[in-house]
C-alpha cells in the first residue's frame, strides 16, 4: 500500500506541475498577445482611372494566365515530353508495374529536363530578366527576349526536318516562311510537339525490340515444354530486368537521351 501511494505522488505531481507551468505559460502568451499589434491587410478592387491603370490589370491578368500555364509550358516546351515518353517505354518493356513508381520517373524526367535546358534558361536569364530588372527593356521587349531562346530550341529540335511546320502552315493559310523568323509561335509549338512525339515513339521502339526477343524466346520454351498456363511475362521479366543492369542501361539510356538534344 505504501509503494502505490509512493507511486502516485511520484507520477502525479510532474502532471500536475506540468498543467500548472502549461496553464502559466497559456496566461502569459495571451497577455502577450492583447498587447501586440496585429497589422490589418486589405485588397481593394476599384475601377481604373486612366489608360495605364487599365493596362497594368491587363498585364497581371496575362501574368496569372502564364504561371496557370506553366506546367503545360514546361511539359509542352521543353525536352520534358521526350524524356517522360522514353522512360514510360522502358518502364512498360521491362514489364515492369510499380517499380520505380510514376512519380519517381517524372521527377528524373523534370530534372533531366533542367539540366538539358539550362543554357536555354541562362540565356533567358541574362537576355531578358536581367535587363527588365534593371529597367533597360519594357515588359513587351522582356518577353520577346524571352521568347527567342525557347523559340529556337524547339526549332533546333526538328533537326532540318520541318514538315510539320509546314503542315501546320498549310492548315492555317499562311504564307510559306523564308526563315525562323517569319514562323509564329502558335504554330511553332504544335509542330514541336508533334516532332517529339515522334521522336520519342521511333526510340521506344528501338528499346522494345531486344525485350520482344526475350519474350518470344521465353514463351517458345515454355510452350515447347507444355507449360500453357504459365504466363510468359512472370519467367521473363527478371532475365530482362538483368540484362538491363548488366549493359547499365540507366546510363545508356540517359546519356543518349541527353546527346539526342544536342
Amino acid at each position: 500500500m505504501g509503494k502505490k501511494i509512493l507511486f502516485l505522488l511520484v507520477f502525479c505531481v510532474p502532471v500536475f506541475s506540468g498543467f500548472t507551468v502549461f496553464a502559466q505559460s497559456g496566461l502569459d502568451l495571451r497577455r502577450e498577445s492583447s498587447s501586440m499589434s496585429i497589422p490589418f491587410v486589405d485588397m481593394t478592387v476599384r475601377s481604373a482611372q486612366n489608360n495605364q491603370e487599365t493596362a497594368l490589370s491587363i498585364r497581371l491578368i496575362l501574368l496569372l494566365a502564364i504561371i496557370t500555364l506553366s506546367p503545360s509550358i514546361i511539359i509542352l516546351m521543353t525536352s520534358f515530353l521526350r524524356l517522360a515518353i522514353v522512360f514510360d517505354f522502358i518502364k512498360r518493356a521491362l514489364s515492369l508495374q510499380s517499380a520505380p513508381p510514376n512519380q519517381v520517373i517524372m521527377g528524373i524526367a523534370l530534372f533531366l529536363s533542367l539540366f538539358i535546358m539550362w543554357p536555354t534558361l541562362s540565356e533567358i536569364y541574362e537576355k531578358a530578366y536581367l535587363p527588365y530588372t534593371e529597367g533597360e527593356i519594357s515588359t513587351p521587349e522582356m518577353l520577346a527576349e524571352a521568347e527567342g531562346p525557347i523559340r529556337l530550341f524547339m526549332y533546333r529540335q526538328m533537326a532540318g526536318e520541318h514538315e510539320n511546320i509546314a503542315l501546320f502552315m498549310r492548315m492555317g493559310n499562311l504564307p510559306k516562311p523564308a526563315n525562323l523568323s517569319e514562323v509564329p509561335t502558335y504554330v511553332l509549338i504544335p509542330a514541336f510537339i508533334l516532332n517529339e512525339l515522334t521522336v520519342a515513339f521511333k526510340i521506344g521502339i528501338l528499346i522494345f525490340l531486344p525485350f520482344i526477343v526475350i519474350d518470344l524466346i521465353v514463351a517458345s520454351i515454355l510452350m515447347s515444354m507444355g507449360m500453357i498456363m504459365l504466363p510468359p511475362v512472370m519467367i521473363s521479366m527478371p532475365f530482362k530486368i538483368a540484362l538491363f543492369v548488366m549493359v547499365d542501361g540507366w546510363t545508356l539510356l540517359t546519356q543518349q537521351l541527353v546527346l539526342s538534344f544536342a
